[in-house]
């Protein structure tokens, strides 16, 4: 299948100062303001609502037809990533980044972050259990979130998810990160989530490295 450059086109990487300065100015302005934390809600919805249908020939024709309708509409007001709103709202679920599980941050130390995340239908790998790939995603996002309030951006070198008890859906669960060494560029982090019980569903650790200058 091949893709039309003029329908989806490149994303335009900032450099590290531009990308800095986006995001304090995006933490300062939440961009969209409130407005928008109401859509990517209503985003949100749509993707359960669309993974956990079954419909009638007709309706999702029908369906289908309304989508292609916002798409279009949307189309327009595409714009670069250090002017984008998705990913640059720290106050929403998820940073207002639709693929990531609608996280929360709770408490924030020096090198530790604490917070919640409610895995939704959208997040169904089987059998009532959130997909393992998930857990990856909020891992990643949170624990590069402490790093990066150390030292700006950096770059996931590796990530091991331990699956330890079945995750639910539907069910707030607590997570909690803490950077637990550094070394030149080098980040170590863990990570753990857990059920209402307390106990722990995964963990994670991670290396992360710091960007040197003019690096992306």
């Amino acid at each position: 299948m091949t893709t039309d450059s003029a329908t989806h086109p490149a994303t335009p990487w900032p450099d590290e100062e531009s990308r800095l300065a986006s995001w304090r100015k995006a933490v300062t302005e939440q961009r969209g303001g409130e407005a928008y934390g109401d859509l990517l809600a209503a985003h949100r919805l749509l993707q359960d609502r669309v993974a956990g249908c079954a419909l009638p020939h007709d309706l999702v024709e029908t369906v289908t037809a309304k989508i292609t309708e916002l798409n279009e509409l949307l189309a327009p007001h595409q714009v670069p990533e250090p002017e984008r709103w998705d990913g640059w709202r720290p106050d929403l679920p998820g940073r207002a980044l639709p693929l990531l599980p609608p996280y929360l941050i709770d408490e924030v130390g020096d090198t530790t972050l604490r917070g919640r995340v409610t895995f939704t239908r959208f997040y169904l790998g089987g059998g009532a259990a959130a997909h393992g790939g998930s857990h990856g995603l909020l891992f990643d996002d949170v624990m590069g979130n402490v790093v990066g309030r150390q030292d700006g951006v950096s770059r996931t070198a590796f990530l091991k998810v331990n699956y330890r008890r079945i995750t639910p859906l539907d069910v707030e669960l607590t997570w909690d990160v803490s950077l637990e060494d550094s070394e030149g560029r080098k980040r170590w982090v863990t990570a753990r989530l857990y059920n209402p019980a307390g106990e722990v569903v995964s963990d994670a650790e991670a290396l992360f490295l710091r960007l040197l200058p003019g690096q992306q």
